[in-house]
């Protein structure tokens, strides 16, 4: 899948794939001026607000440095059949932005299609999960204060102008949840200075940062940042707990009653059979079984009852992995594994690229049954038909396969 957005940050930070996720900080600038405006604007973002049956913590505010109540610009209104219903108070959240405020929408690509392909992309190009989060900051407002994350971002200015201070780390590859505090920054930063639409930056985590209007008078700034949640040792563990219980040696009940020498031989087959599943089951099979496993994103799905669709795209959150092995090809994404004739290579590969795809040129091109291969696509989940919708966050985008 080539996304705009991949290559332009891989141009941006002159990076040349993924592999600098997590390493040094980096900032840059897109070379196309209108990408930002074409990935969200600040009207676009309050109009998502305003449709979206959104709730606290997923929409925020802020003002004078701390967190408004939701009540401030929510409002609960019942219908004529009793069902209560709550929305954004746009009134409230004008008023709030104009005295200067933080407007916060976490997982945007959930509700912004142009986000979920953008996301879907990214996630492709760095086979990492990726969600994007929305800051839009008004005057001279502050923003939080400094603070570091447990995930590695790129931060793409898009609108406005915002101050940063962007500082080391003072423990190495913090966690969420760790073995010990993570509370005293650096004194001095790595870098202190304003984005501006078109410029972003990628802040490894750990790296203590924050931002502010404090200093930029009347205006506002709106900014994505996208999150990458990189795989630990820790989830490695945690994943291989689950392959122990394979074996009956780990479901045994632990001896906590018997002698100490039947107690240590427990201990000597525990961790005999620890290693050989950490040999049999390394981080490599979880990385390639995370991908694999993990479920399609959610997409309209319409059984053909309006009609036999016409294209149709891979949504799958990973590249779905295809293997030829003589007369067969095998897919294996979202938890399935489909084998195919091997004949059907060819169309398989142009239907799960990440492009959109014309059914029937797909058929007229690779010399087989368009339509039979679509409907097993589709029906198995690893493909969505393609709404008018999803169809607009692809045109101009990327390159299509057959569209």
């Amino acid at each position: 899948m080539h996304h705009q957005l991949v290559e332009a940050i891989e141009c941006a930070l002159g990076w040349a794939g993924p592999a600098r996720i997590g390493g040094d900080f980096a900032r840059g600038r897109l070379a196309d001026p209108n990408l930002p405006t074409r990935l969200m604007t600040p009207a676009r973002l309050l109009d998502t607000v305003m449709r979206r049956g959104l709730s606290h913590p997923q929409f925020r505010a802020f003002q004078n440095g701390r967190e408004l109540h939701p009540g401030e610009y929510f409002t609960d209104t019942v219908t004529r059949r009793g069902q209560a219903i709550r929305f954004a108070n746009m009134t409230r959240l004008s008023g709030l932005m104009q005295d200067g405020a933080t407007l916060v929408l976490d997982e945007l690509d959930f509700f912004d299609p142009v986000m979920e392909v953008a996301c879907r992309a990214l996630q492709w190009w760095s086979r990492e999960l990726v969600q994007v989060n929305a800051y839009l900051t008004t005057q001279d407002a502050a923003g939080f204060a400094l603070h570091w994350d447990d995930h590695d971002v790129v931060i793409v200015q898009v609108a406005g102008e915002k101050s940063w201070d962007v500082r080391g780390t003072s423990r190495p590859v913090p966690m969420y949840r760790d073995a010990a505090p993570n509370n005293t920054p650096p004194e001095e930063p790595i870098w202190a200075g304003t984005l501006r639409a078109g410029d972003l930056m990628h802040i490894p985590r750990g790296h203590w940062h924050q931002a502010t209007r404090t200093d930029q008078g009347d205006g506002y700034s709106l900014h994505l940042t996208f999150g990458f949640v990189k795989r630990t040792g820790v989830n490695w563990l945690t994943w291989l707990t689950d392959q122990c219980r394979r074996e009956e040696v780990f479901r045994t009940d632990l001896d906590r009653w018997g002698t100490a020498g039947a107690q240590d031989g427990q201990k000597q087959d525990l961790a005999t059979a620890l290693a050989k599943l950490s040999a049999d089951f390394p981080p490599s099979a979880f990385l390639a079984a995370r991908e694999t496993d993990r479920p399609a994103a959610r997409h309209v799905q319409t059984a053909g009852l309006f009609g036999q669709p016409t294209a149709l795209v891979c949504v799958t959150d990973f590249p779905p992995l295809i293997e030829v092995d003589g007369k067969q090809v095998r897919i294996t994404a979202s938890g399935k594994s489909i084998t195919l004739h091997a004949k059907a290579e060819p169309a398989v590969r142009l239907m799960l690229s990440g492009a959109p795809v014309d059914i029937e040129q797909a058929g007229i091109k690779t010399d087989i049954d368009g339509w039979e291969l679509a409907d097993i696509l589709i029906r198995e989940g690893l493909c969505a038909e393609l709404t008018d919708e999803l169809s607009s966050a692809y045109t101009g985008w990327l390159r299509p396969a057959l569209f």
